[in-house]
């Protein structure tokens, strides 16, 4: 029994020598030094002690051949502010720290030294200070999500030159101002979530010239038109513009037949008939067209693969003369 007890003991702290010597001394130096930097260290990461492996440690993740930490991710109460330590971490491909109330001030510039990042969410917290534009340095990143805090000032252009973007995300902050001209400079097939803002002005031409596959701009007080977003050649899934104060000639829109899956332009001055060509729109799944100045007749003979029944009232009401199934006929 006594010689199974020395065998245990052997492989376990055998097991916790070499697993020390897996993690990198400045990256554990870093992250200890993260954490101490917020009010309640005691409270949070309590699995983050220096005699275990910092690869072992709780939301953190450590690469397989560099032993290096590459990524960092915290759903915890943080409280205090983002630590210019965080530039330590020079091999950190994903920083995630999300859903922390008390995690507060502003995006630290050391954000912008982490080189490597390719997916940065500092998402559900109190943030506030402005989108910094230094951000820009960021050329691998791919994913940008800063919704959800109490960011405010305006979108800096300097986004529009990540060179492999796909996602931004900025949606609830109270940013103000337009979108960047620069954006329509966005290459490939780009998220674009900018919702529940308080941007304004009219949408930049130049959007037309990128293909965005999700498009989300409701609840923000943007005038004129948006038939930019609304062409035959582009591939987009969703596109929201809600809530805002568009007009524009509906008729005049082009639809993605065979992506477009939710459509909602309601809630705004949008003028003109709704063109029967978005009966075309074979994956269409939710259509919301109501609280707009539309007339004429509403198309019939959809081509609905995913729905057995066409839209009902609630896509087309409060229009200025909207008529046909399934509102009231049309007066011959």
């Amino acid at each position: 029994m006594r010689l199974l007890l020395l065998f245990f003991f052997f492989f376990l702290f055998s097991g916790f020598s070499s697993g020390a010597k897996r993690c990198h001394p400045s990256d554990r130096a870093a992250l200890l030094k993260f954490k101490y930097s917020f009010a309640n260290p005691d409270q949070i990461l309590q699995s983050w002690m220096p005699e275990f492996d910092c690869c072992d440690w709780y939301g953190v993740e450590c690469n397989e051949t560099t032993n290096r930490v590459d990524s960092l991710v915290t759903t915890v109460q943080l409280n205090g502010t983002i630590p210019d330590v965080i530039a330590n971490l020079t091999y950190l491909r994903t920083l995630r720290l999300r859903k922390s109330p008390f995690l507060v001030g502003e995006i630290p510039p050391a954000i912008g030294e982490l080189k490597n990042l390719v997916s940065l969410e500092l998402n559900w917290n109190s943030l506030t200070g402005s989108v910094p534009a230094f951000l820009a340095r960021l050329k691998k990143l791919w994913f940008l999500d800063l919704s959800f805090n109490k960011l405010s000032g305006t979108i800096p252009a300097s986004l529009s030159t990540f060179p492999e973007i796909i996602g931004i995300d900025l949606s609830r902050n109270q940013l103000t101002g337009s979108i960047p001209e620069s954006f329509g400079n966005l290459k490939g097939n780009i998220y674009l979530v900018l919702s529940h803002n308080k941007l304004s002005g009219e949408i930049p031409a130049s959007l037309g010239n990128a293909n965005f596959v999700r498009v989300l701009i409701s609840r923000n007080n943007f005038t004129g038109s948006a038939l930019m977003f609304f062409k035959a050649s582009k591939t987009s899934d969703t596109i929201d513009i809600s809530r805002n104060n568009f007009a524009f000639d509906f008729s005049e829109a082009s639809f993605m037949a065979d992506t477009l899956v939710d459509l909602d332009i309601s809630h705004n001055k949008i003028w003109g008939g709704i063109p029967s060509r978005i009966t075309d729109c074979v994956v269409l799944q939710s259509l919301n067209v109501s609280y707009n100045r539309l007339c004429g007749e509403i198309p019939s003979g959809w081509k609905l693969k995913y729905r057995s029944q066409p839209f009902d009232n609630t896509s087309y009401l409060h229009n200025r003369c909207l008529c046909g199934s399934p509102l009231q006929p049309c007066k011959r």
